[in-house]
């Protein structure tokens, strides 16, 4: 399952994560994010219980979008206990993003 996060709830749900997590940085009126959102879903279901799968609407949020410097969307970044590790830019396959997952794991 896919949880959406904020400003608020960010560090408790992705920061402080025992597990690895994947935020789906997006925006309702972006046309590649409506691409990789389904993409982010399906991994949601394929990892169930190995990571956590977020989403962060920027308009919504500007607070951690900036902290992170998104600048383009979809950006997906990787965290592991707390820290970025990896990131995504732009539209891609769902294998793309799985490679890197798996990477974590």
């Amino acid at each position: 399952m896919t949880i959406e996060v904020n400003d608020s709830n960010f560090e408790e749900v992705v920061l402080k994560s025992d597990k690895p997590v994947l935020v789906d940085f997006w925006a309702e009126w972006c046309g590649p994010c409506r691409m990789v959102g389904p993409i982010v879903d399906e991994l949601a279901t394929d990892y169930d219980g190995k990571i956590v799968v977020t989403k962060l609407d920027v308009d919504s949020s500007p607070a951690t979008s900036a902290k992170f410097g998104i600048r383009n969307i979809p950006t997906v970044l990787f965290f592991k206990g707390g820290e970025v590790v990896d990131k995504q830019v732009g539209a891609v396959p769902k294998s793309s993003l799985a490679e890197k997952i798996d990477a974590l794991l």
